[in-house]
């Protein structure tokens, strides 16, 4: 029952991360390349590791964005509903 009323707050909150992620990903790119967006994998004349770090840069802010809102979202579930809503609650993080 409790992954039932989880699901909408993880739905949301994957959507919101990853919106958030991608923002975050952009930024820094601009901020480390000087350029508006990142490299196409497909373009022949970017050496491979530009494209290689545009790509774990990418992945590495896409995950954390996702991570810290799925922790939040579960946060406030457990302060709406008094029960964590996935695991034990031995993964409370007050614990």
């Amino acid at each position: 029952m409790k992954r039932l009323a989880y699901l909408p707050f993880s739905v949301a909150a994957g959507a919101i991360g990853s919106f958030a992620g991608r923002r975050a990903f952009r930024a820094v790119w601009e901020r480390i390349s000087g350029q508006a967006g990142p490299p196409s994998p497909s373009t022949p004349e970017l050496p491979l590791a530009r494209v290689a770090l545009a790509a774990a840069l990418e992945a590495a802010t896409l995950a954390a964005g996702a991570a810290v809102a799925r922790q939040l979202a579960a946060r406030v579930f457990h302060r709406l509903f008094g029960a964590w809503p996935v695991g034990s609650r031995a993964s409370d993080p007050r614990a």
